[in-house]
């Protein structure tokens, strides 16, 4: 006898179609995605294993290439958000034992520790106040005394908006023989990067920052050091989903089914990735300087104090003090309110001490620093 089981209308919504406010999305991410990025995402799904598909693919692998400045064969984007990406680079090039040092200066540093420890690493580090970077002669005194297999830094602190100059480390770790693997979340696309010439072995980034584009699939690279390590590893990498070893296949001539990519999301990465080349990327850099620089140049016209010392300072966000007496959240939450422009606040041990002010992607603008700067006027008392 069939058993008949009511249903449930407890969690059914009668709703109407979607609507979203149109913010500007000024905080450290994401970022507004360019309207032709939008438009390609909204083109008809094909299937996985699509030749055309495939053939995109290619495309994007190229176009990773060029803006990373690298010729990587296993140059990929990964399923997911830039932390998913992050996870692969910890996952496939740490084994259980290894020596991995991390330059911890800021949340994302500190997200790479626990990572790391979870894939039983023997996790070293050395650590910089908040806002600052290490010299190279920091590093060398560290890897020295470490021996590490793998030295881990955060080119783009999201959390404090330091650049980590990268000259010289990739000689420092070909000395010691250890790999040198990198953040570059907050840099990709609006921070000159050159992974080959500086001797970068692991690369990850994000779609939804300097790119312009919806998160969800997230930039990796491997040198071949890093494959090296890879393929001599004792056991198999402990995250399936994100085993090169499988995905290489995938992404490879063989063409192995992994899983479903998110197909319009490629779609959208492939475009924000023409169009960056399409600009040129020197054209690239440049305009993300020249408008941050813009910005800088307003805040302190405003009578704020900027966390970074100039030299450090990322092109792509920028990390504002809040002024004594001022609630910074209230401050945050009335321009989203009123003025529909999205800043960050801090994290870590700049929660409550900064704001955080991203211009990545077709958001480093004159017009978008311009109606910042007027809405601020408007907002901070006088």
């Amino acid at each position: 006898m069939t058993q008949t089981i009511s249903i449930n209308d407890k969690q059914r919504l009668q709703l109407a179609p979607l609507e979203m406010p149109n913010r500007l999305l000024l905080g450290p991410g994401p970022s507004n995605a360019h309207p032709d990025v939008l438009q390609a995402m909204n083109k008809k799904p094909v299937g996985h294993l699509d030749p055309t598909f495939l053939a995109l693919m290619d495309e994007i692998q190229s176009l990773l290439r060029y803006v990373w400045q690298t010729e990587n064969p296993l140059t990929i984007a990964v399923s997911g958000t830039g932390t998913a990406a992050m996870e692969a680079t910890i996952a496939n090039s740490v084994e259980p034992g290894d020596v991995v040092l991390i330059g911890v200066s800021g949340y994302f540093g500190n997200r790479l520790v626990d990572m790391a420890g979870r894939y039983g690493a023997d996790v070293r580090t050395i650590t910089k106040p908040w806002g600052q970077v290490f010299s190279l002669e920091e590093l060398r005194t560290a890897v020295e005394t470490h021996r590490p297999a793998i030295l881990a830094l955060v080119h783009a602190e999201t959390s404090t908006g330091a650049r980590q100059p990268l000259e010289g480390v990739g000689e420092l770790c070909s000395e010691f023989d250890c790999l040198l693997l990198v953040d570059t979340v907050t840099s990709l696309g609006g921070v000159p990067i050159f992974l080959d010439a500086w001797g970068v072995d692991l690369a990850y980034s994000c779609s939804q920052k300097g790119l312009g584009c919806p998160p969800g699939a997230s930039p990796f690279t491997m040198s071949a050091r890093a494959m090296e390590k890879l393929q001599q590893r004792q056991n198999k990498v402990a995250n399936w989903y994100l085993d090169m070893t499988l995905l290489g296949k995938y992404w490879g001539q063989e063409r192995v089914y992994h899983h479903t990519a998110p197909i319009n999301l490629y779609y959208a990465l492939r475009e924000a990735l023409r169009l960056v080349a399409e600009e040129g990327l020197a054209n690239c850099w440049q305009r993300h300087q020249k408008n941050v620089e813009y910005l800088w140049e307003g805040l302190e016209d405003l009578g704020l104090k900027l966390h970074v010392e100039r030299e450090f300072r990322l092109p792509t966000l920028t990390t504002v003090c809040i002024p004594e007496g001022v609630d910074g959240k209230a401050v945050a939450r009335q321009l989203l309110n009123e003025y529909n422009i999205e800043i960050g606040g801090g994290l870590g041990e700049l929660a409550g001490k900064v704001w955080r002010v991203g211009l990545m992607g077709i958001n480093s603008r004159k017009e978008s620093v311009d109606q910042l700067l007027g809405a601020l006027r408007q907002v901070l008392p006088h």
